[in-house]
């Protein structure tokens, strides 16, 4: 059995501003997706892209904080919303839904690549290699808040958590950052070449990076909801699965779905 460590979130603290470690865990994880999405573009010599960087990074940074909000508010704690509609901007006391932080980004994404008449499914690609590294410093954020910790357990790495009572619990938030984050990164990675192929292989068109995302995400996170304590409102109401099982069973039926229609449609003409 392990005690959770003495972290204190906040970082440091200029009256009533405080820097608070999970959030820098996001500012490191945008910052590595846009570098690293600027430097495929230029390896691949997407020109347009590189110009239009800074105001899609800006877009999908809106659409994943929007989306993440409304679908934690729809997901997970409806009824409560609908009584407190006001609280639904109070982001600041926690709430947000990784799923409908998808469903936002690239809602997002889709919108802004039509306008300024880019491939959106090129775009995809660049960015969906980059995302594990955010979500697995989103969860070490979560972890270091003490927050999203597992169900009691046995293990000899079961941890006491604040807040958490007296049994010890999986240390779940690492096992997301391990599954979601660095061993998804290594399956991703080394594949962000294979759409870019002239002409692309039909094995993989683009937009099947994001597809084999959403089903690998989709896997990884359904079968750690298993150990993870499953939201307080809503316990396990779905023949024992989680509504993030219930959400991961759609993201995997998505991919595998967006997989097929992808390579059903003709490669795009670069741009």
């Amino acid at each position: 059995m392990l005690h959770y460590p003495d972290i204190d979130p906040i970082i440091f603290a200029v009256g009533p501003f405080a820097v608070r470690w999970y959030g820098l865990m996001y500012v490191l994880g945008f910052a590595a997706a846009y570098f690293l999405v600027s430097r495929q573009a230029k390896q691949v010599g997407w020109q347009q892209m590189l110009d239009q960087l800074d105001n899609l990074n800006l877009a999908l940074i809106f659409g994943v904080i929007l989306g993440g909000r409304l679908g934690y508010v729809l997901f997970y704690n409806l009824p409560y919303y609908l009584k407190h509609p006001v609280e639904i901007v109070a982001t600041w006391q926690g709430g947000m839904s990784f799923h409908g932080g998808v469903i936002g980004v690239l809602t997002a994404g889709l919108l802004f690549c039509r306008s300024k008449k880019l491939n959106f499914w090129k775009a995809a690609d660049l960015y969906t290699v980059t995302v594990p590294l955010g979500l697995g410093l989103g969860r070490i954020g979560n972890f270091m808040n003490g927050e999203l910790y597992g169900r009691t357990t046995d293990v000899p790495w079961g941890m006491i958590f604040p807040g958490g009572g007296e049994l010890p619990r999986h240390p779940s938030q690492l096992y997301e950052a391990l599954l979601e984050g660095l061993v998804l990164f290594l399956i991703l990675w080394p594949l962000r070449a294979k759409p870019w192929q002239n002409p692309p292989a039909k094995l993989w068109p683009h937009g099947s990076l994001l597809a084999l995302f959403l089903l690998c995400y989709g896997t990884f996170r359904w079968l750690i909801e298993f150990l993870r304590e499953p939201d307080p409102q809503l316990g396990l109401p779905f023949f024992g699965m989680s509504m993030g099982q219930l959400l991961c069973a759609a993201m995997i039926g998505a991919g595998i779905l967006l997989y097929f229609f992808r390579r059903t449609q003709q490669p795009a003409v670069a741009q």
